[in-house]
């Protein structure tokens, strides 16, 4: 037996469909369904599968069983996929019985699907085909196609000496980056310049993807169809070819690169007295980990730009208590990291929290996420917005809020529900009071799971966590679509033009599940790695 969701809000409840009524839809897959049958009083219906839209997923993990004339392929653990037929120009270097990822390529009928060998799977890695068993499972391919990584191969390594004339140039301005010890993809870089009457110009340079992947282009569409990259305990799954995630647009110390960047005034009390916005080259000086950053900020240890970044480190904290005080919640993050051996498999646990050094690049980077939202949600057409990927939060469901109050109040701290200041205040007023208590745990996910779901959408709403008016997401281009679609409408903009897509709503929508489907990929990895 399946259901299908319907996504027309005018259709109350699911469809039943019965196997005999699959057609060739595989769990996930966004279909076209009829419905034959329907009882007015109880609202429940049956239907048939009529048509794939899309499959979820196109690849899977099992074992190649090969004969003289053909092959096929059996999945490990799903009854519902049926044998997949390999013809044996297909198979690739696969032998009898090995262990195989298969490709599906055509299945439209009520024939055998049929399929081709994409990769070999050691026998003795369990945990390699896990994790991409589970990447797949949630319809993210695991290697690019030969055309795209040709595609990424092709682009130009060095800049174009014209483009840069286009420019703002900072190569000579101090810039330089701030990530985990284990990043490749740096797609984000601080420049540092002092100005008259304390006063600093702080620049937001992020990696100029857009300048690169172009519209309708190979590469596009595979980014868009990822949407995401998709982060496990042992590897990253990216978004796009690493020639470009780790190489052309990696703000690498000592290379030039092309940026897009959010300049500020700024001084140390947070006030921001001007802001440009443009696309930039950029020279980054200094690669930095968090780690270093905190000991240079915290136990004095001796660096060329301790000033620097003592500076940033103030401005940081100064717009953090900014947004606190204009209603932003105060969730505190630690992030749970297995420490893996050669093999990846775990051999410890280590608990990472947000300390002063993440805040500094966090704070800097939703000051240019916002001052981009604000300057497209400025800019109309015939009295409208023009379409643009807001990054929204919407209030919290009002029921699941007062069951948080009443459990917060049993626990003894106070919760006002007046209105949306008194609630934010309340929120983050227990969050504060219970820090080192048994209940700081419980508290913390039982207020997360009290928020709305995050989203991208055309519809600005703003943003409840944050307390922000206009957001997007324009910092991480390398990881994430949505980032890239705020490029290119940023660009257009900033040209002096209004760009309208019609599809705006549809390609948020994509994004949004798949930022989904992301989440609930690293969420099984790390299930599986507590027990593995």
């Amino acid at each position: 037996m399946g259901f299908v969701l319907p996504e027309d809000s005018n259709i109350e409840g699911d469809v039943l469909v019965r196997p005999q009524d699959f057609h060739t839809a595989l769990n996930g897959d966004k279909v076209i369904v009829a419905v034959y049958k329907e009882n007015k009083q109880t609202n429940k219906k049956e239907g048939r599968i009529e048509k794939i839209l899309e499959r979820k997923q196109l690849e899977f993990v099992g074992n190649i069983q090969v004969s003289e004339k053909f092959a096929f392929f059996i999945a490990d653990g799903q009854k519902q996929i049926p044998d997949i037929y390999v013809p044996l120009e297909n198979i690739g270097n696969a032998a009898n019985g090995d262990k195989v990822i298969v490709r599906l390529l055509k299945w439209d009928s009520e024939r055998k699907p049929l399929g081709k060998v994409i990769a070999v799977l050691s026998p003795e890695d369990v945990n390699d085909a896990a994790m991409k068993g589970l990447i797949m499972e949630n319809g993210f391919p695991i290697q690019f196609d030969k055309p795209i990584i040709d595609a990424a191969n092709a682009l130009p390594e060095k800049l174009d000496k014209n483009e840069i004339k286009k420019r703002k140039d900072f190569r000579k301005t101090l810039t330089f980056t701030i990530d985990p010890n284990d990043s490749k993809d740096f797609d984000d870089a601080i420049s540092y310049k002092e100005l008259e009457g304390s006063r600093f110009e702080i620049g937001v340079h992020i990696a100029d993807v857009s300048y690169y992947v172009r519209p309708g282009s190979i590469l596009d569409k595979e980014a868009y169809n990822r949407a995401t990259s998709v982060y496990l305990p042992d590897r990253v799954n990216p978004m796009l070819p690493e020639h470009i995630s780790n190489m052309l647009c990696s703000l690498r110390p000592n290379e030039d690169k092309f940026t897009f960047s959010a300049v500020f005034i700024i001084d140390t009390a947070g006030k921001v007295y001007s802001t440009w916005i443009g696309r930039t080259a950029i020279h980054s000086d200094r690669r930095f980990t968090y780690d270093e950053v905190q000991e240079i900020l915290y136990k004095d240890k001796k660096d060329t730009y301790k000033k620097q970044l003592t500076v940033l480190n103030t401005i940081s904290q100064s717009l953090r208590k900014q947004r606190f005080d204009r209603g932003a919640i105060n969730f505190s993050s630690q992030e749970v990291r297995f420490v893996l051996d050669e093999k990846a498999r775990p051999v410890g646990v280590v608990l990472n929290e947000s300390n002063e050094s993440h805040q500094l690049i966090e704070e800097l980077m939703l000051l240019a996420n916002k001052a981009v939202a604000e300057y497209v949600a400025a800019i109309k057409v015939n009295d409208q917005p023009i379409p643009f990927p807001y990054r929204i939060h919407d209030q919290p469901d009002s029921t699941k809020l007062e069951s948080f109050a009443a459990l917060v109040k049993k626990l003894g701290y106070p919760f006002n529900m007046s209105n949306p200041d008194t609630i934010a205040e309340s929120i983050n007023g227990a969050l504060e009071a219970c820090k080192g208590k048994p209940e700081e745990m419980m508290i913390q996910q039982l207020g997360i799971r009290t928020m709305a779901k995050a989203a991208y959408s055309p519809e600005n709403i703003g943003h409840y966590g944050l307390g922000f008016k206009d957001y997007c997401h324009f910092t991480s281009p390398i990881r994430r679509y949505p980032d890239v679609m705020v490029h290119r409408v940023l660009e257009e903009c900033l040209r002096g033009n209004k760009p309208v897509d019609e599809e705006m709503g549809i390609k948020c929508k994509h994004c949004s599940e798949r930022e989904r489907a992301a989440l609930e990929t690293e969420r099984a990895s790390n299930k599986y790695k507590q027990v593995e």
